[in-house]
């Protein structure tokens, strides 16, 4: 569980978020919403430790999330950045296996159970076809999948996800929510995504929560979202609902 309190950044002066109270999951699957400039990254940069906030306190299961180690915070948070760092020169069974880090350490001796996980990481993402191949060669929506393989190796109980569908093709964003969906209710994984797409948000999402101008506009359910007046003020712009066949949720489009 991951509870913020009192929770305030300013920058040159502006409050860019303020959160008086909010707790995430650490079982669901939430996916964080709202414009540009609405504070989504910067929630998202609290929560993985990137970023300190000017008011308030951050928790992890009671304990304060800065008075925790590095490899203490690995082990119960994995986190992926919007821009995946570089990682030339390394195959995909190499960057798996940086995973395995928050366990072993930088001298750890590798052992069976570690190539172990970093195959069932590998498996679980469908990058096994690619272990002998360099991270950096592959496609877009192969190179996240090995990303988040390598999240899964971490064996982390919850995954911080910032954009990570943002460079990717309608096909391949769709494919990677289906796997991270799968992820979390096959092993019990909280999942916590920010994301621009209301209708991949509510396909996938238990709990989605939305920003605006850095403060909680909207908590709560994918359906409870798809109203067409809520919808249209948390953007600024008339949108509708559309049936969708065989989906529960509407499609939201722009009128």
């Amino acid at each position: 569980m991951l509870t913020l309190r009192d929770i305030r950044v300013e920058r040159q002066g502006r409050t860019v978020l303020q959160l008086p109270a909010l707790q995430l999951d650490g079982r669901a699957f939430t996916v964080i919403l709202g414009h540009n400039g609405s504070g989504k990254s910067t929630l998202m940069n609290l929560l993985a430790r990137q970023l300190q906030p000017d008011q308030g306190q951050l928790q992890l299961n009671g304990q304060p999330l800065n008075r925790l180690s590095a490899r203490q915070f690995a082990r119960a948070v994995a986190y992926l950045p919007q821009r995946l760092p570089e990682v030339a020169g390394l195959t995909v069974a190499e960057l798996v296996g940086l995973g395995r880090y928050p366990w072993r350490g930088a001298f750890g001796r590798w052992s069976a159970q570690d190539s172990a996980i970093v195959a069932e990481a590998m498996r679980a993402a469908d990058v096994t076809q690619h272990a002998a191949h360099e991270a950096e060669l592959l496609s877009g929506g192969e190179r996240q999948r090995a990303w988040i393989a390598m999240l899964l190796a971490q064996q982390s109980p919850l995954l911080l996800l910032d954009e990570p569908t943002s460079a990717l093709d309608l096909a391949h964003q769709y494919q990677l929510m289906g796997l991270l969906r799968r992820l979390n209710r096959d092993s019990g994984r909280g999942v916590v995504v920010v994301l621009h797409d209301i209708n991949l948000a509510a396909r996938h999402a238990d709990r989605i929560i939305a920003l605006q101008q850095g403060r909680l506009y909207f908590d709560g359910s994918p359906l409870e979202l798809l109203h067409s007046p809520r919808l249209s003020g948390l953007y600024g712009v008339d949108i509708q609902l559309l049936p969708q066949a065989g989906q529960p949720c509407p499609v939201a489009v722009v009128a």
